[in-house]
Formats: C-alpha cells, structure tokens, sequence
C-alpha cells in the first residue's frame, strides 16, 4: 500500500500541494485528475522522488521512502512524450535500462512483455518509424521490464486518438490486472480518468476536492468545483453521463 501523508510544496511564494493525504491499495489504478496547474503533475514527481516535497511523509509498505533517492524508490514512469532514445530501435529502447542490471528479467520474462504489448513485428524499427501508440507501447516495455513496485504515468493518452488512444487504455487496465502493479496516472480529461481508473483524486489549486470511484464522482460530487469540473470538461449535461458511461453511472 501506498501512503502519502500531509504532502506539502512550495514553488517560491505559491503553495503548490497543501496537505495531501491518500492511500492506494496494491494493484489500484489511481488518477490524478485536476485543470493545468493544480499541483497533479507534482504530485506524482514527488511520489517517484523527482521533486522534493516540503513536508509530509510517503510510505510504501510500512516502510518511509520520504528521504529516499529517486533510483531506491524502486518506481518507474512513463513520461508523456514517451522519452525513447531516436538512434536505437524498439528493442535497444526496451532494453536499455537493463544494460547494467542484466538479471533484471528472464529472457522469457522479456518476451512476455514484448509478446504481451504486441510490439515483436517492430522490434527493429527506429523510433521514427513508430506510430504514437507504438511508441507508446515501447514506453510502457521499456518502463516493464524494470519490475517497477509502481507505475507512474504522466498523461499517457494524450497525443494520441480514436482506437489507438482505447487500445493504450486497455493495456494499462490489462497490465494493473494481469501483473497486480499498482498504477498512478496524471491526467486533464475526466473521461479518461473515468473510463481507467478504480479511483480518481481530484486535485483543485492544491487540494483534495475529492478521492473516490468513477460512481462516487458522478453519484456523488463532493462539492461545485467537482461537478462543475466534471461536465464542463466533458461538455454534457448530467442527464447525458448514463449514454455515455453506462448504467452504473446513472
């Protein structure tokens, strides 16, 4: 289990996160939902180690990791822009973290990541040569192979669109289930959050408006800023919502 507690940043004179806490149970897909600038983007690089936090405390299975280095934490992510090396092909981007950590993963480990994102027709290919979702894909590999206690990922779904953004959406759900990887995603788009995630916290000019299920947001918003938040991002009256989520939104 993932605790933060009373998580606080400050960026100069703007208190970026006041007083955060969370818990997220193992193999939980948490999103991080809020507009530009309400502190989900820092968030999530404090609990990968990349930003410092102010005050406050982050335990991962009883043991604090608030003072621990970034490469100790034992999280990796998959930055938006994917982060995939131009000359190498698939392969060497999949592989690259291993160069020193060779025991890392079996063969038929690796194999099993490549087989289970469908990447073995691309392996040879340059990054140039790489759809957005395959680059993806190569991202998520690369970001695998490294066994991660935690995934991170930082608007994953953003630059892509239509089947390939559903395709993406899938195996973030397929690989939290299939290999119980806890997985934190930041992301703008309600629908998003609402269609991938077991929980969703929403994050309001650093604060928590509020942590809860798909249902419980739509159900039961915690205040305006949610519901208001929630419709105008996906541009629908309340009464639209069951059409296009389903009956248990309704």
């Amino acid at each position: 289990m993932l605790k933060l507690q009373n998580i606080s940043k400050q960026f100069d004179d703007k208190l970026v996160l006041d007083n955060i806490n969370l818990e997220i149970e193992p193999g939980e897909i948490v999103s991080l939902l809020g507009p530009s600038g309400s502190g989900k983007t820092t968030l999530l690089h404090i609990i990968l180690g990349l930003t410092t936090m102010d005050r406050g405390k982050i335990l991962f299975n009883g043991k604090d990791l608030s003072n621990v280095p970034m490469k100790d934490r034992g999280f990796n992510i998959v930055f938006q822009d994917y982060a995939l090396f131009p000359h190498l092909n698939a392969y060497d981007n999949i592989v690259y973290g291993l160069r020193n950590n060779k025991s890392l993963v079996t063969e038929a480990e690796l194999q099993e990541y490549i087989d289970f994102l469908e990447l073995t027709p691309h392996l040879t290919k340059k990054v140039g040569e790489l759809s957005g979702g395959q680059k993806q894909r190569v991202s998520i590999a690369r970001t695998l192979v490294m066994k991660p206690k935690i995934l991170l990922l930082d608007e994953p779904l953003s630059a892509l669109d239509g089947v390939i953004k559903e395709s993406i959406k899938q195996r973030i759900q397929s690989i939290a289930k299939q290999f119980k990887l806890t997985t934190i995603i930041v992301t703008h788009d309600p629908e998003e959050a609402l269609t991938l995630s077991d929980k969703i916290l929403i994050i309001n000019q650093g604060h928590i408006s509020q942590f809860g299920t798909p249902q419980q947001i739509i159900n039961q918003p915690s205040n305006d800023f949610v519901e208001k938040f929630i419709l105008k991002q996906l541009h629908i009256k309340r009464q639209n919502i069951y059409q296009l989520f389903g009956e248990q939104y309704a």
